[in-house]
């Protein structure tokens, strides 16, 4: 085990309490923009949702796109298929 002072520890944990103070007061000020946002018309859910997609390498977005779009596929979800299906209806009540 290295050799360890309390000074070097007291200022880690000094260190690491400033930057919680300092990480909290970010937050509430990010919070404080999404309220603005919102109370300018804006939907905050889907400005969370960008910022994350914006912060998320392209190669991830992708995939998390192609198996979106896979699971919707396999519940039906997909707007193509409601359309498909409504064509078919259509068609079997001719």
């Amino acid at each position: 085990m290295t050799n360890i002072t309390a000074e070097h520890l007291r200022s880690y944990i000094q260190r690491i309490e400033n930057l919680e103070v300092t990480k909290s007061e970010v937050a509430t000020d990010i919070k404080d923009v999404y309220a603005e946002a919102k109370g300018n018309g804006y939907d905050a859910k889907i400005i969370k949702l960008i910022v994350k997609q914006r912060a998320t390498p392209k190669h991830q977005l992708d995939e998390q796109e192609y198996m979106l779009e896979a699971y919707k596929s396999k519940l039906g979800m997909l707007p193509h298929e409601d359309i498909d299906e409504d064509m078919q209806s259509t068609q079997e009540g001719e």
